[in-house]
Formats: C-alpha cells, structure tokens, sequence
C-alpha cells in the first residue's frame, strides 16, 4: 500500500512534476492490464480445434463417444466376394454314394451346391538375366574387341524398369523409408538391394518425371480455373514449402522455400487465370482476375468468434455462408437465371448482417475482414466451375503431410523436387481414374508422359 501525499502542501510545480513522474507508471500499468486482459481472454475463452480454425485436424482431439447401447440390428442376407470369372483351376467334388443312406449317387442328378474360392499369391523371385559378352583378340589384327550387348540389356545398374518402377511407387506414394524397403524388398520378393542402390534409382527417376510434370505445368497454366494451397516441408533440416496447383486437366506440385508470392509469380508470370480460389493468406492473392475465398476456412473462424460470444454479426453471417454453400451443392439442376437472382440475394442479405456491429475480437476481425473483401465470397454461384471450397488443394496435400510426417523430410535439394514431380505426375493421373504404378511405368520408361484427359474435381 502506497501512502498518497498530503497534496494540500504541495505547490502547482510541485503537483505538476508529481503527475508527469507518475505517467510513465501509469503507461506501464495500462500495458500490464492489457496484457493480463489477453491472457485472460485465451485462458477463459473456448480453445481452439479444428472446428472452429484453421488448426489441422492431427492437433484436434476427438470426443469420447458415448456408450449408447445400440439396438440389435435386422439379420438380412450377407454380400459375399464376387467369384472370379476365369479362375486358374476349377475343382470339383462329387458325390460316390448318399451320405444319408448311402445309396449310389449317379453324376447326372448331381449340381453345384456352393462354390467358393481359395486364393493365393504364388511364391514371388526375381527373374534374373545374366549376360554374358564374348569377345577376345583377333587374329588378323590382335585388337582385342568385345560383343555388343543386346538391345535393352546394356551395362548399368542391374535393376530393371520394373523394379525401379516398383521402388519409386513404394516410396513416395506410400512413404516407406529406404531401410524398411529394402527390408520389404528382400522378405517379399527375395530381392537384395542396399539402401544406396534405392537412392540411385530415386536420382535417375528424377529426370523422366521431370519431363512429364513440363506437360503438366502447362495444362495448369491454362486453365481458367485454378485451386492452389500450400504446407511446410522439411529440406536439408530448414522449412520449405510445397505449393499444390490445381487445374481444369491437371495437378502440379512444387517444392520452394519461399511462402511468398514470388513463387507463383515466377511459376504463372504474366498469365493471370479467370479465377483463382485459395484461403486468405496474402501470398494467394492477386494472381487470378477473379478471387474465390474458401467459404469452409470462414465458416471456422465465424464458428469460433460466435463460440466467443459475438452473435450479432458472426452468427447470421455463419448462415449465409452455409446458405450460399447449399446453393453452390444444387447449381447443376439450377438456370443461369436462377443463380443470379441467388447471387443478388445473398448480396442483400450480407449487407444487412456487415451493419451489425460485432463483440469480441475475433467477431471484430472477422467483421473487418468481410467489409475489405465481401466481393470475393460468391464468385462460386454464377460460375460453375468454381468451387466454393479449397477443399480439393487440401486433399492433394493430404499425402504429403503423411510423407513429411514418416520420413521427417528431404534431406538433399534433388529429392525434395523428384518428390514434388512425382506427386504431380500421381496426382493427376488419379484425377483422371488412372493406374499409378502404371503411370509410373510409362514415365519412367520414357514413354508418352502422363496426359490430362479430364476435368480434375
């Protein structure tokens, strides 16, 4: 406790210096409050989940769920495996007499009364081609010369296009290390490779899928409607980031490490899509005429500043956009007309909720946010080929985030990009129902690279 002094005695000077000494204490004291006052705010406040934020789901913590006791379901008849329409051997066991009386039992009154199936895998080796070049020296002119190798059998490394294929699919798309397939490797197909014979085979994959993904940048750069997003990955122990673009026919993934705009300036250049739909980070801005905001990252951040008490705005704000995303699910079956009498009144309904004035911060923020960029919310509705989500970038990225997570990264540059060339290649080839292991067979073989055939969606 501070005694106050007697201010009675005190001259104007006197209270004067008194009162400009005890500013800086009262500065300092307001600083302190606000700082305590946010601390408060997030003890106090709801956490934030991936409901409610942009935190990915590996950092959510699911609920228990409740031990209901659930009624005993209807018995109805069982789906079994469909039977194989040409199995390699076909057994049949027939009856030699009744098992009941045992009377004779001819073969004519006999039909099939079940058939099932045994399956197997036979035993897996490696098929191995020794090739042996005979030469030596001639008589005429005592050079000494050797045979040539037949086509497709030149000296090199002794793994062929299968295995190199096999090896590549193993490890990038089911991200198992090179310890562990090299041990897979040898328990089922009795194939011994070292660790530094796989890491070869990854170097020279790197140029094959390299040329194919060329093919790719360019069906993405062309597209009129383009999806991107991005994640950190680790590269010679530092952050990178992979950049995914999605495209009308294609699928392109980049590794850089940079989270700026300058890396898709430097992929598009001057090409400026009709449309590009991203999140709000800033570096996702400005690359298309037209810009499409998630509207499941706003969803979010409205469900957490109306978990935090702001009801005035952020509440029938979350309606709106649940409304508009409910529209853009049915434009299919809906007329040209139709979508713009939508468009025109969700813009009317969004005017009257922007007037309310919000509570809480995270209301406030998200109100600021809505008044600098309301016209990039329902691009989506009269343009059909626009998704009203980026929830497609994130599925592409989704195995990624599996890969950075089991094998803690890249540990070279080139690996990062035959990485990124890879799942470019894999990415659109799912997209357009194709195999990819054997996408990756052609690739790698040098054959025609992997063509865009469809619509990605």
């Amino acid at each position: 406790m501070i005694d106050a002094p007697d201010l009675t005695k005190l001259s104007h000077a006197e209270k004067d210096a008194l009162i400009l000494a005890l500013l800086p204490q009262l500065a300092a004291a307001e600083a302190r409050i606000a700082t305590l006052e946010a601390r408060l705010a997030a003890l106090t406040g709801p956490a934030k989940t991936p409901d409610n934020s942009s935190k990915p789901p590996s950092q959510g913590q699911k609920p228990d769920r409740p031990a209901a006791d659930r009624p005993t379901r209807k018995s109805r008849p069982g789906v079994g495996r469909a039977l194989h329409p040409n199995p390699d051997r076909v057994v049949e066991a027939r009856l030699a007499a009744c098992p009941n009386c045992a009377a004779a039992f001819p073969d004519a009154l006999q039909t099939a009364q079940q058939v099932y199936e045994r399956i197997e895998l036979p035993p897996i080796k490696p098929d191995v081609t020794q090739i042996r070049l005979y030469g030596g020296r001639c008589s005429c002119c005592s050079v000494r010369v050797t045979a040539d190798a037949p086509t497709g059998l030149e000296r090199g490394s002794p793994f062929g296009p299968s295995i190199a294929a096999l090896v590549v699919y193993l490890h990038y798309a089911h991200a198992i290390g090179m310890e562990r397939l090299a041990m897979l490797m040898d328990e089922l197909f009795s194939l011994s490779i070292s660790e530094g014979a796989i890491s070869n085979i990854l170097a020279r994959a790197r140029e094959p899928l390299l040329a194919a993904t060329a093919a790719i940048e360019q069906a993405v750069l062309a597209s009129p409607v383009v999806c991107s997003d991005e994640t950190s990955v680790r590269v010679c122990g530092k952050n990178w980031w992979e950049w995914v673009f999605i495209g009308t026919l294609a699928v392109l993934h980049v590794i850089k490490p940079s989270r700026g705009k300058a890396v898709v300036t430097a992929l598009f250049g001057a090409i400026r899509p009709e449309v590009w739909v991203s999140d709000m980070l800033g570096s996702q801005r400005g690359h298309g005429v037209l810009w499409q905001v998630c509207l499941a990252h706003l969803l979010r951040d409205a469900k957490y500043a109306v978990e935090c008490g702001d009801t005035a705005f952020s509440t029938p704000f979350r309606r709106l956009l649940l409304r508009a995303m409910a529209i853009g699910r049915r434009r299919e079956a809906l007329k040209d007309t139709t979508l713009s009498q939508y468009l025109a009144d969700l813009d009317r309904r969004l005017d009257r909720i922007i007037a309310a004035i919000p509570v809480g911060e995270p209301g406030r923020r998200l109100h600021k946010r809505m008044l600098t960029n309301r016209a990039h919310l329902f691009v989506f509705v009269t343009n059909r080929a626009v998704p009203y989500t980026n929830n497609i970038s994130e599925r592409h990225l989704r195995p990624s985030v599996i890969f950075r997570k089991v094998t803690n990264g890249f540990r070279c540059e080139w690996g990062a990009e035959t990485y990124a060339a890879f799942r470019s290649v894999v990415s659109t080839a799912k997209a357009n129902g194709a195999s990819v292991l054997d996408t990756v067979r052609l690739v790698l073989a040098a054959k025609t690279p992997v063509e865009p055939m469809t619509r990605v969606g």
